[in-house]
Protein backbone atom coordinates (compact mmCIF):
# COMPACT_ATOMS: atom_id res chain seq x y z
CA UNK A 1 0.00 0.00 0.00
CA UNK A 2 1.37 3.42 -0.98
CA UNK A 3 2.13 5.87 2.34
CA UNK A 4 -0.12 8.94 2.82
CA UNK A 5 0.71 12.43 2.11
CA UNK A 6 -0.63 15.74 1.76
CA UNK A 7 -0.43 18.65 0.53
CA UNK A 8 -1.39 22.48 1.01
CA UNK A 9 -0.29 24.98 -1.20
CA UNK A 10 -1.33 28.30 -3.13
CA UNK A 11 -0.41 31.75 -3.26
CA UNK A 12 1.31 33.94 -0.57
CA UNK A 13 -0.59 35.56 1.71
CA UNK A 14 -3.89 32.94 0.89
CA UNK A 15 -4.01 31.64 4.45
CA UNK A 16 -2.12 28.56 4.29
CA UNK A 17 -0.68 28.55 7.52
CA UNK A 18 -3.55 28.85 9.53
CA UNK A 19 -5.20 26.23 7.83
CA UNK A 20 -2.60 23.64 7.45
CA UNK A 21 -2.55 24.19 11.39
CA UNK A 22 -6.15 22.91 11.67
CA UNK A 23 -5.49 20.33 8.72
CA UNK A 24 -2.73 18.52 10.52
CA UNK A 25 -5.22 18.83 14.09
CA UNK A 26 -7.94 16.78 11.85
CA UNK A 27 -5.74 13.76 10.28
CA UNK A 28 -2.77 14.07 13.35
CA UNK A 29 -0.65 14.86 10.52
CA UNK A 30 2.93 16.96 10.66
CA UNK A 31 4.03 19.80 9.16
CA UNK A 32 6.79 20.31 6.38
CA UNK A 33 7.64 23.07 5.52
CA UNK A 34 8.27 23.21 1.50
CA UNK A 35 9.54 26.96 1.58
CA UNK A 36 12.70 28.12 -0.05
CA UNK A 37 13.30 31.05 2.73
CA UNK A 38 11.62 29.54 5.82
CA UNK A 39 14.90 26.95 6.13
CA UNK A 40 16.72 30.03 7.69
CA UNK A 41 17.40 31.55 10.90
CA UNK A 42 17.16 34.50 11.48
CA UNK A 43 15.12 35.44 8.63
CA UNK A 44 11.82 35.82 10.27
CA UNK A 45 9.69 38.56 9.40
CA UNK A 46 10.65 38.65 5.90
CA UNK A 47 9.52 35.15 5.70
CA UNK A 48 6.39 35.27 7.41
CA UNK A 49 7.68 32.48 9.26
CA UNK A 50 5.22 30.76 11.42
CA UNK A 51 5.87 31.63 15.44
CA UNK A 52 6.04 28.82 17.72
CA UNK A 53 3.26 29.86 19.80
CA UNK A 54 1.11 29.43 16.41
CA UNK A 55 2.10 25.82 15.39
CA UNK A 56 -0.91 24.42 17.87
CA UNK A 57 1.13 21.83 19.45
CA UNK A 58 1.90 20.61 15.73
CA UNK A 59 5.42 19.43 14.50
CA UNK A 60 7.05 21.17 12.05
CA UNK A 61 10.09 20.32 10.51
CA UNK A 62 12.54 21.89 7.53
CA UNK A 63 11.88 25.48 9.70
CA UNK A 64 14.85 27.16 11.16
CA UNK A 65 17.06 24.63 9.65
CA UNK A 66 20.41 26.29 8.14
CA UNK A 67 22.28 29.45 8.10
CA UNK A 68 21.42 32.26 5.55
CA UNK A 69 24.99 31.50 3.99
CA UNK A 70 24.48 27.94 3.47
CA UNK A 71 22.91 26.89 0.06
CA UNK A 72 19.55 25.43 -0.06
CA UNK A 73 18.34 24.19 -3.33
CA UNK A 74 15.60 21.23 -4.91
CA UNK A 75 17.92 18.24 -4.17
CA UNK A 76 18.50 19.29 -0.66
CA UNK A 77 14.87 19.89 0.04
CA UNK A 78 14.26 16.59 -1.56
CA UNK A 79 16.54 15.14 0.59
CA UNK A 80 15.75 16.49 3.84
CA UNK A 81 11.72 15.98 3.33
CA UNK A 82 12.16 12.63 2.49
CA UNK A 83 13.73 11.69 5.95
CA UNK A 84 11.86 13.99 7.84
CA UNK A 85 8.38 11.81 6.28
CA UNK A 86 9.88 8.44 7.06
CA UNK A 87 10.14 10.28 10.49
CA UNK A 88 6.91 11.24 10.75
CA UNK A 89 5.14 8.20 9.37
CA UNK A 90 7.26 5.74 12.23
CA UNK A 91 5.17 8.21 14.79
CA UNK A 92 2.17 6.87 13.18
CA UNK A 93 1.30 10.31 11.54
CA UNK A 94 0.70 12.04 8.30
CA UNK A 95 3.23 14.45 6.52
CA UNK A 96 1.22 17.97 5.35
CA UNK A 97 3.71 19.39 2.83
CA UNK A 98 2.91 22.96 2.98
CA UNK A 99 4.49 25.71 1.10
CA UNK A 100 4.40 27.57 -2.10
CA UNK A 101 7.33 26.60 -4.15
CA UNK A 102 5.80 24.30 -6.69
CA UNK A 103 9.20 22.48 -7.74
CA UNK A 104 10.28 21.47 -4.11
CA UNK A 105 6.66 20.01 -4.25
CA UNK A 106 6.81 18.23 -7.49
CA UNK A 107 10.34 16.92 -6.71
CA UNK A 108 8.98 15.11 -3.45
CA UNK A 109 5.40 14.11 -4.99
CA UNK A 110 7.05 12.58 -8.10
CA UNK A 111 10.32 10.88 -6.58
CA UNK A 112 11.64 12.94 -9.33
CA UNK A 113 15.93 11.78 -9.95
CA UNK A 114 18.03 14.63 -10.14
CA UNK A 115 21.25 12.91 -10.13
CA UNK A 116 20.88 12.03 -13.95
CA UNK A 117 20.71 15.99 -14.40
CA UNK A 118 24.10 17.30 -16.41
CA UNK A 119 26.03 19.72 -15.01
CA UNK A 120 28.73 22.40 -16.26
CA UNK A 121 30.58 24.40 -13.78
CA UNK A 122 32.26 26.61 -15.96
CA UNK A 123 29.28 27.44 -17.84
CA UNK A 124 27.57 28.21 -14.37
CA UNK A 125 30.16 30.50 -13.30
CA UNK A 126 30.20 32.17 -17.07
CA UNK A 127 26.41 32.63 -16.31
CA UNK A 128 27.02 33.78 -12.79
CA UNK A 129 29.49 36.73 -13.84
CA UNK A 130 27.15 37.62 -16.53
CA UNK A 131 24.26 37.98 -13.67
CA UNK A 132 26.28 39.96 -11.41
CA UNK A 133 27.49 42.23 -14.27
CA UNK A 134 24.88 42.80 -16.09
CA UNK A 135 21.91 41.90 -13.30
CA UNK A 136 19.03 39.72 -12.79
CA UNK A 137 16.64 41.17 -15.64
CA UNK A 138 19.54 40.77 -18.27
CA UNK A 139 19.85 37.02 -17.55
CA UNK A 140 16.08 36.03 -17.46
CA UNK A 141 15.94 37.53 -20.87
CA UNK A 142 18.51 35.24 -22.01
CA UNK A 143 16.20 32.24 -20.57
CA UNK A 144 12.91 33.63 -22.25
CA UNK A 145 14.83 33.66 -25.77
CA UNK A 146 15.51 29.95 -25.41
CA UNK A 147 12.40 29.00 -23.26
CA UNK A 148 9.75 31.07 -22.59
CA UNK A 149 7.97 28.70 -20.49
CA UNK A 150 10.16 28.51 -18.25
CA UNK A 151 11.12 31.85 -18.14
CA UNK A 152 7.49 32.20 -17.06
CA UNK A 153 7.85 30.32 -14.61
CA UNK A 154 10.85 31.59 -12.84
CA UNK A 155 11.02 34.90 -11.17
CA UNK A 156 13.64 37.32 -12.23
CA UNK A 157 15.05 37.35 -9.12
CA UNK A 158 15.74 33.47 -8.57
CA UNK A 159 19.12 33.73 -9.81
CA UNK A 160 19.64 30.28 -9.14
CA UNK A 161 17.12 28.82 -11.05
CA UNK A 162 17.52 30.43 -13.80
CA UNK A 163 20.86 29.65 -14.56
CA UNK A 164 20.52 25.83 -13.67
CA UNK A 165 16.94 26.45 -16.37
CA UNK A 166 19.98 27.89 -19.12
CA UNK A 167 22.26 25.11 -18.30
CA UNK A 168 20.03 22.05 -18.72
CA UNK A 169 19.53 23.96 -22.18
CA UNK A 170 22.91 24.24 -22.83
CA UNK A 171 24.24 20.82 -22.38
CA UNK A 172 21.12 18.79 -23.00
CA UNK A 173 19.58 20.82 -25.95
CA UNK A 174 16.12 20.39 -24.65
CA UNK A 175 13.73 22.77 -22.39
CA UNK A 176 13.74 22.62 -19.29
CA UNK A 177 10.48 23.67 -19.13
CA UNK A 178 9.41 20.44 -21.25
CA UNK A 179 11.89 18.40 -18.82
CA UNK A 180 9.44 19.09 -16.22
CA UNK A 181 6.33 18.23 -18.08
CA UNK A 182 7.49 14.77 -18.56
CA UNK A 183 8.60 14.71 -15.16
CA UNK A 184 4.79 15.76 -14.57
CA UNK A 185 3.51 12.63 -15.83
CA UNK A 186 5.41 10.00 -13.44
CA UNK A 187 3.32 8.07 -11.26
CA UNK A 188 3.80 8.93 -7.74
CA UNK A 189 4.77 6.89 -4.80
CA UNK A 190 2.15 8.49 -2.70
CA UNK A 191 -1.23 8.02 -1.76
CA UNK A 192 -1.81 12.04 -1.96
CA UNK A 193 -4.26 14.78 -2.23
CA UNK A 194 -2.90 17.85 -3.57
CA UNK A 195 -4.53 21.09 -2.39
CA UNK A 196 -4.36 24.54 -3.66
CA UNK A 197 -5.87 27.04 -1.62
CA UNK A 198 -7.05 30.75 -3.90
CA UNK A 199 -8.87 33.46 -3.41
CA UNK A 200 -10.37 36.71 -5.38
CA UNK A 201 -7.30 38.13 -6.88
CA UNK A 202 -8.56 42.02 -5.12
CA UNK A 203 -8.77 40.13 -2.17
CA UNK A 204 -5.17 38.55 -2.44
CA UNK A 205 -3.72 41.57 -3.31
CA UNK A 206 -5.30 43.51 -0.41
CA UNK A 207 -3.79 40.86 2.23
CA UNK A 208 -0.42 41.21 0.49
CA UNK A 209 -0.25 44.84 1.25
CA UNK A 210 -1.13 44.67 4.60
CA UNK A 211 1.54 41.27 5.08
CA UNK A 212 4.21 43.84 3.74
CA UNK A 213 2.84 46.75 5.87
CA UNK A 214 2.44 44.50 9.08
CA UNK A 215 6.41 43.28 8.43
CA UNK A 216 7.55 46.38 8.55
CA UNK A 217 5.95 47.03 11.85
CA UNK A 218 7.31 43.95 12.92
CA UNK A 219 10.66 44.83 11.91
CA UNK A 220 11.88 44.31 8.71
CA UNK A 221 14.24 46.72 7.90
CA UNK A 222 15.96 45.87 11.83
CA UNK A 223 15.69 42.63 10.62
CA UNK A 224 17.76 42.94 7.21
CA UNK A 225 20.40 45.38 8.95
CA UNK A 226 20.86 42.74 11.20
CA UNK A 227 22.06 40.03 8.76
CA UNK A 228 23.92 42.39 6.85
CA UNK A 229 25.95 42.77 10.14
CA UNK A 230 26.39 39.30 10.46
CA UNK A 231 28.18 39.28 6.89
CA UNK A 232 25.04 38.67 4.72
CA UNK A 233 25.20 40.19 1.08
CA UNK A 234 22.65 40.46 -1.67
CA UNK A 235 24.11 38.33 -3.72
CA UNK A 236 23.25 35.07 -1.60
CA UNK A 237 20.37 32.27 -2.58
CA UNK A 238 19.14 33.56 1.04
CA UNK A 239 18.42 37.22 0.31
CA UNK A 240 17.23 37.26 -3.39
CA UNK A 241 13.85 36.70 -1.39
CA UNK A 242 11.02 39.04 -1.77
CA UNK A 243 11.59 41.40 1.06
CA UNK A 244 14.94 41.53 1.40
CA UNK A 245 16.56 41.78 -1.64
CA UNK A 246 14.53 45.62 -1.90
CA UNK A 247 15.53 46.31 1.63
CA UNK A 248 18.98 45.64 1.11
CA UNK A 249 19.03 47.60 -1.77
CA UNK A 250 17.66 50.28 0.93
CA UNK A 251 20.04 49.97 3.60
CA UNK A 252 22.98 50.29 0.62
CA UNK A 253 21.46 53.45 -0.17
CA UNK A 254 19.96 52.77 -4.14
CA UNK A 255 16.91 53.47 -3.27
CA UNK A 256 14.30 55.45 -0.47
CA UNK A 257 12.04 53.44 1.98
CA UNK A 258 9.41 54.40 0.06
CA UNK A 259 10.70 52.88 -3.28
CA UNK A 260 11.99 49.83 -1.52
CA UNK A 261 8.43 49.40 0.34
CA UNK A 262 6.85 49.74 -3.44
CA UNK A 263 8.75 47.33 -4.96
CA UNK A 264 7.76 44.27 -2.57
CA UNK A 265 4.18 45.32 -2.62
CA UNK A 266 4.19 45.37 -6.70
CA UNK A 267 6.64 42.13 -7.05
CA UNK A 268 4.94 39.91 -4.17
CA UNK A 269 1.84 40.48 -6.09
CA UNK A 270 3.25 39.48 -9.57
CA UNK A 271 5.17 36.47 -7.69
CA UNK A 272 1.74 35.73 -6.32
CA UNK A 273 0.49 34.54 -10.23
CA UNK A 274 3.00 32.21 -10.61
CA UNK A 275 2.06 29.02 -8.70
CA UNK A 276 -1.19 29.94 -9.76
CA UNK A 277 -0.14 29.21 -13.33
CA UNK A 278 2.63 26.27 -11.93
CA UNK A 279 -0.63 24.40 -10.35
CA UNK A 280 -2.90 24.84 -12.84
CA UNK A 281 -0.37 22.56 -15.30
CA UNK A 282 -0.42 19.90 -12.07
CA UNK A 283 -2.32 16.59 -12.28
CA UNK A 284 -4.79 15.37 -9.71
CA UNK A 285 -4.73 18.95 -7.49
CA UNK A 286 -8.15 19.72 -5.78
CA UNK A 287 -8.80 23.63 -5.93
CA UNK A 288 -10.07 25.45 -2.33
CA UNK A 289 -11.34 28.54 -3.67
CA UNK A 290 -12.03 30.66 -0.51
CA UNK A 291 -15.39 32.65 -1.84
CA UNK A 292 -16.76 29.16 -2.68
CA UNK A 293 -16.68 28.82 0.77
CA UNK A 294 -17.80 32.07 1.99
CA UNK A 295 -14.29 32.27 4.17
CA UNK A 296 -15.28 29.77 6.28
CA UNK A 297 -12.04 27.36 7.18
CA UNK A 298 -14.15 24.90 9.05
CA UNK A 299 -16.13 24.11 5.45
CA UNK A 300 -12.74 24.13 3.58
CA UNK A 301 -12.05 21.51 6.50
CA UNK A 302 -15.29 19.39 5.73
CA UNK A 303 -14.54 19.64 1.91
CA UNK A 304 -10.86 18.47 2.63
CA UNK A 305 -12.21 15.73 4.67
CA UNK A 306 -14.47 14.45 2.06
CA UNK A 307 -12.11 14.54 -0.50
CA UNK A 308 -9.57 12.68 2.00
CA UNK A 309 -12.00 10.23 1.96
CA UNK A 310 -12.57 9.50 -1.07
CA UNK A 311 -9.01 9.14 -2.16
CA UNK A 312 -8.19 6.93 1.13
CA UNK A 313 -5.64 8.92 2.19
CA UNK A 314 -6.56 9.70 5.70
CA UNK A 315 -6.98 6.36 6.27
CA UNK A 316 -4.38 4.69 4.63
CA UNK A 317 -1.58 5.56 7.53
Amino acid sequence: MKKPLIILTGPTAVGKTELSISLAKMVQGSIISADSMQVYRHMDIGSAKIKPEEMGGIPHYLVDILEPWEEFHVVRFQEYARACMEEIYAQGRIPILVGGTGFYIQAVLYGIDFTEEPEDAAYRGELERFAQEKGAYALHERLAAVDPQAAADIHQNNIKRIIRALEFYHLSGRRISEHNAAERQRESPYQFAYFVLNDDRARLYGRINLRVDRMLEEGLVEEVRSLRQMGCHSQMVSMQGLGYKEIFAYLEGECTLEEAVYRIKRDTRHFAKRPLTWFRRERDVIWANKPDFQYDDAKILAYFQEELRKRQVAGAV
